[in-house]
């Protein structure tokens, strides 16, 4: 069998999990393939994600390592036996890596928090806004494409949303107030975002222009997923540039601090109300019905 020349996320990150347990057990490349019956070079294309680890070896990798968090060994197990197999491998044709990528950490992760100030977070967007999006940034886009895209966008939307993973999201009051797309659109996309926020599982808040004090600094938009293991969160950084997939804890810790500092600076969740009444306080619903009153 051939080495790997595109590994997945999900095999880059059992590699640098697997290298990451055996710098903390002090052990040499050569020490670690011996006390597994593997060879240096093996052991060395694993931990690079160019080739598989059948789990009896990779449960005597984390013995020899001391790793005595059984379930994080059985996350690294269950890692291991994945075939990166799922809906989203209907569109290896049509969507880069990344978006793949993306949908297969979607469907492991127990939880997800999105900061977006520009854009409504894609797992949010209706069809037409979606749309809108892609023919303002290119009218010339090839249709089929452009199809493709929307059907995967949907499709990752009904993955999340009808699952159980907790989805929470920090929208900047820039994202509802951009005129990229036509009026309607954004009306109704904003519509929707009260919709989705009747979800038991989604919570939806606004950031306001208008804030008493400043934002901690931030530069891009950002996902902080939870697995079900602490050690295997992951940030997804939106940026046209390296890795968008941060694995380093403190990466993850920094990010999370970040978005509960935007969570507590927003609005109040959108809780829609059940009968109609005048706003008594000031939170996402309460800018919500105003941006679509100046729609």
């Amino acid at each position: 069998m051939g080495l790997r020349a595109n590994p997945t996320q999900r095999q880059r990150r059992l590699g640098i999990e697997l290298r990451r347990l055996r710098l903390s057990a002090g052990l040499s490349v050569g020490e670690a393939a011996a006390a597994a019956g593997l060879g240096p070079p093996h052991l060395g294309h694993i931990e690079a994600a160019r080739t598989a680890i059948p789990e009896v070896k990779l449960r005597a990798l984390t013995d020899a390592y001391g790793c005595g968090s059984e379930p994080l060994v059985d996350a690294l197990a269950t890692m291991s036996r994945a075939t990166g197999r799922g809906w989203w491998s209907d569109y290896k044709r049509h969507m880069d890596a990344q978006a793949l990528d993306l949908a297969e950490l979607e469907s492991t992760s127990v939880s997800c928090r999105s900061f977006q100030w520009l854009y409504v977070p894609g797992l949010l967007q209706t069809p037409e806004y979606v749309r809108a999006l892609i023919e303002s940034g290119g009218p010339n886009t090839d249709p089929t494409l452009r199809d493709k895209y929307i059907e995967f966008r949907l499709r990752r939307q009904h993955a999340v949303l009808s699952g159980t993973l907790r989805f929470h999201a920090v929208i900047h009051e820039t994202a509802l107030r951009m005129q990229f797309v036509p009026p309607d659109v954004m009306r109704d996309q904003i519509e929707h975002l009260v919709r989705m926020a009747r979800l038991p599982h989604v919570r939806i808040q606004l950031l306001p222009f208008k804030n008493d004090v400043r934002p901690p600094i931030f530069s891009t938009p950002f996902l902080v997923f939870e697995a079900a293991v602490p050690e295997l969160g992951t940030v997804y950084v939106e940026q046209p540039v390296t890795s968008p997939f941060l694995n380093e804890q403190q990466h993850l810790g920094g990010f999370a601090e970040l978005f509960d500092d935007l969570q507590k600076l927003a609005l109040p969740t959108i809780a829609p109300r059940s009968e109609c009444e005048f706003p008594s306080r000031r939170d996402s619903l309460s800018l919500i019905q105003h941006l679509l009153y100046t729609l």
